[in-house]
């Protein structure tokens, strides 16, 4: 899974608004409940935002390169079988998060997703 670019983690705007100023963002209260940041590929975001999202406005979009993560990302079987990429070892690095965006999630889990979600 290492030809992946980029995987993507979404997180609630007041939970990443103090990263923007930080080294480190620990990720969400599932993140540490699991001990481990959940993220999504392009291909599986849709469903992630539909299944633990519906009816979400104040969302953030955050493209992180996985070249910056090395082996702390570990792509494990969840949903269906797919290989999911999670992060071990601790919180994320913010140098690594390539861009963010603002999402909102209808609350039938619809949503558009940025053009840059590849």
């Amino acid at each position: 899974m290492s030809t992946t670019e980029f995987v993507y983690k979404i997180a609630a705007e007041a939970t990443f608004a103090p990263a923007r100023n930080a080294s480190h963002f620990a990720g969400m209260p599932i993140d540490a409940a699991d001990r481990y940041l959940h993220f999504s590929t392009a291909d599986q975001l849709r469903e992630t935002l539909r299944l633990h999202f519906a009816g979400q406005d104040d969302l953030v979009l955050l493209a992180i390169r996985t070249a910056d993560l090395g082996d702390a990302l570990v792509w494990e079987p969840s949903r269906g079988g797919a290989l999911f990429p999670h992060l071990y070892g601790g919180s994320l690095p913010t140098s690594s998060i390539a861009w963010e965006a603002p999402l909102s999630v209808a609350t039938d889990g619809s949503c558009t997703l940025p053009e840059a979600v590849r």
